[in-house]
């Protein structure tokens, strides 16, 4: 197999590698950092001794992220304030890889979910559920017996529970972010209560780096008044760009045309749920 065959099949199954990589460790850059270790480590293989080329791949990328994810278990454990994942931005729809990655559930709640897992747990989980592998295979993935990556898998799925997304349609949930922007910019609480489910929260990301609640917002009446005491002190020029967040609808927000933060929404019964709202410049500076 010539350079161009391989680096032509290192491409075809990039999209699965970022989108294996980017659900185990919830950031972007890491994602992109390990597909591109595995790139390397594949450009220098007898590719011809390589039997399956997706399983190979695949490994590589779960070892990375399994060794990645134990030597920063500390760091996260003091990590400020809420946890979100690096937003991850699908802004070309024509991109066979951003159609790749937004083919499955990537929402914030459900990478959310996945962080209550172990380590292997993720991992055997995302390749089972998502991947849709057997358990011989998985188990060669994780160094455990088949057997073993069954209990873990159905103990994962038990943790997780039944995980549903929002079933409004993209126009429809479009027009509600836009509603949303507008009732925040004009300051009319009254629509921006009518968005809100009763119980909503805001979930808030600096990171202790960008001032942000350091606990959820919790409720329609609360959020309301959070964002309203924000727009009274906003002094400088502020812009959005409406875009899709894990699969879901949001905003970029620009302070001065300069990334600020990254709003998602998470829409039930027609109603704003959740909001994430992620601050922390470290986690935007893949955004522009």
């Amino acid at each position: 197999m010539n350079d161009v065959q391989t680096e032509l099949l290192f491409t075809t199954y990039k999209p699965l590698l970022f989108s294996l990589a980017y659900r185990m460790l919830g950031s972007v850059q890491d994602a992109e950092d390990i597909v591109q270790d595995a790139y390397i480590i594949w450009s220098e293989q007898e590719i011809n001794l390589v039997q399956n080329a997706k399983a190979y791949l695949c490994k590589i990328v779960t070892n990375r992220c399994l060794d990645l994810l134990r030597s920063a278990r500390k760091q996260r454990e003091t990590y400020v304030g809420p946890w979100l994942p690096e937003p991850l931005l699908a802004e070309n729809k024509e991109d066979p890889a951003s159609q790749y990655v937004m083919k499955e559930s990537l929402s914030t709640a459900y990478l959310l979910l996945l962080e209550q897992l172990s380590e292997t747990e993720r991992a055997v989980f995302l390749l089972r559920e998502v991947l849709e592998y057997d358990y011989r295979f998985i188990s060669e993935m994780v160094g455990k017996s088949s057997s073993n990556c069954r209990q873990i898998f159905h103990r994962a799925k038990k943790a997780i529970g039944n995980h549903t997304t929002s079933t409004l349609s993209h126009p429809k949930a479009s027009a509600l972010t836009e509603q949303f922007v507008a009732a925040i910019v004009s300051g009319n609480v009254s629509n921006l209560l009518n968005l809100l489910a009763v119980d909503a929260k805001l979930i808030s990301d600096g990171g202790g780096k960008i001032k942000a609640a350091l606990v959820p917002i919790l409720g329609a009446d609360r959020i309301s008044r959070f964002y309203m005491g924000i727009m009274a002190k906003t002094k400088e020029d502020i812009s959005f760009k409406y875009t899709n967040v894990n699969g879901e609808p949001g905003i970029v927000l620009y302070v001065e045309q300069q990334v600020f933060g990254v709003l998602s929404l998470q829409i039930k019964n027609d109603l704003i749920q959740t909001i994430y709202w992620v601050v922390n410049p470290d986690k935007l500076t893949h955004i522009t």
